[in-house]
């Protein structure tokens, strides 16, 4: 199986070419001059700092400014996610240019605030937008349920116990796709296992993906119900996941990014693999090709496990020993003799 690169950037990683300054809102700004790029980014719940989800974003922008100058301006939602309206029309009077939406929260809203700003590209992480019609809108869409399908097929070759969890931010039929791709690939090694599932909020509340105590208790539940392994796709709620597999002496599957690389050394003991979901890639080459002009808006671009968009990471070696089943199981996916289930 190709190993996947750790390329996730730590969420404090200061640009090479500009400093970064903090405004009365909480947002950062790096230094640029005019006629360079003006890169507006909107996070998720818990923005900058989750080590996860918005981190993986800001890597990519970062990345893509180190290569090719410009500024950034970052702005995180209220607790409630009610201003997520608010902050892409502040990006966009600003004059950022594009807007980059991080999350499936954006897309009731996105579409129309690209139509009110029809010189400003717009891109969604998460989000297909070759239904809204807005020529200068990209969506940033992952088939997630494949690379949790190969997260699954290594819980189970794992597990001692044949019982395993997973814990989800908000429910919604994002983060169910991580639930089915995880159940199925667990299954397709271990048909009898147990799968104890648990979503921290409901549908439509996004306060599951930061909240690390109700992730920690969720997995304690589910250690102390017998399970040895724990998937979270929980953003900064996998913080709870990791405490909780530290103290019960068992082992836990990041998110997003290579979630090892910026544990504790403690958590790094637990920590046998993460689900990669290479947002700082997508949101690297979005950037690159807008500011090359070789940008295709009204568009989805998809990342799967043949373009290496998601996939396992291997930091720690703890699942070396069974790469050759990884990448059969890889494989057959790519082929498409294994259609992988997006809902539970």
């Amino acid at each position: 199986m190709t190993k996947a690169a750790a390329l996730l950037l730590a969420g404090g990683l200061a640009l090479s070419a500009c400093a970064s300054d903090e405004d009365d809102n909480g947002s950062s700004a790096s230094g640029g001059s005019d006629g360079e790029l003006k890169i507006g980014v909107a996070y998720d719940t818990g923005g900058r700092g989750d080590k996860s989800f918005n981190d993986s974003a800001i890597a990519g922008v970062e990345a893509a400014v180190d290569e090719l100058g410009g500024e950034i301006e970052e702005l995180s939602p209220n607790d409630d996610g009610s201003n997520r309206e608010e902050l892409l029309t502040q990006l966009a009077d600003a004059g950022y240019n594009p807007v980059i939406a991080v999350g499936f929260a954006y897309g009731d809203i996105i579409g129309d605030i690209a139509a009110e700003y029809p010189d400003t590209e717009f891109a969604i992480v998460d989000t297909s937008v070759e239904e809204l019609g807005a020529d200068n809108l990209t969506g940033l869409v992952f088939a997630e349920e494949e690379g949790s399908f190969l997260a699954g097929v290594a819980a189970a070759s794992k597990s001692v116990t044949g019982h395993i969890g997973f814990v989800g931010g908000s429910q919604s039929p994002l983060i169910e796709k991580f639930e089915a791709g995880y159940v199925a690939g667990a299954q397709a090694v271990k048909p009898d296992i147990i799968v104890d599932v648990t979503y921290l909020s409901p549908a439509g509340d996004p306060s599951g993906f930061g909240d690390p105590e109700g992730g920690k208790v969720a997995a304690q539940g589910m250690y102390q119900a017998g399970a040895d392994i724990v998937f979270h796709a929980a953003g900064g709620s996998g913080e709870g996941v990791f405490e909780a597999a530290v103290e019960a002496g068992q082992r836990a599957i990041g998110v997003d990014s290579d979630q090892y690389l910026t544990a504790s050394p403690d958590q790094q003991a637990v920590i046998m693999t993460s689900m990669l979901k290479r947002v700082d890639n997508a949101v690297e080459t979005f950037v690159t090709d807008f500011a090359e002009g070789d940008l295709e808006g009204g568009t989805d671009i998809l990342n799967d496990l043949s373009t290496e968009g998601v996939g396992l990471s291997d930091s720690g070696g703890y699942i070396d020993d069974i790469n050759d089943v990884l990448e059969d199981f890889r494989q057959q996916i790519i082929d498409g003799d294994i259609e992988v289930p997006t809902s539970p």
